[in-house]
């Protein structure tokens, strides 16, 4: 079983493999800031409302988080809801006439 999705895999047009990865990108966003970034952005001046400028930078992006990922569930493409369509009976029940 691959851990790719199988409309990341070569044979489809990359405009596709795009905007299927594009979900993940956005996504990856918060928390590459929050690792990869922070040896950047380790200083204690400049300093804002008194804080060191790495606290300030934390407290951002965990406050950032949740519209970036709001943002990424935004850009997937749902499947339809499984079932029959509104107003229609749905399939039987077993055991539910007793």
């Amino acid at each position: 079983m691959s851990l790719v999705p199988h409309v990341l895999r070569r044979g489809l047009p990359v405009a596709v493999r795009i905007r299927a990865a594009l979900p993940l990108i956005v996504a990856l966003v918060p928390a590459l800031a929050l690792t990869v970034a922070l040896p950047l952005v380790n200083r204690l001046e400049p300093r804002v409302l008194g804080l060191p400028f790495l606290l300030v930078w934390i407290l951002a992006w965990v406050l950032a988080t949740p519209l970036f990922l709001a943002g990424a569930y935004a850009l997937t493409e749902h499947a339809p809801p499984a079932g029959p369509p509104p107003g229609e009976p749905g399939p039987p029940v077993a055991g539910a006439g007793r």
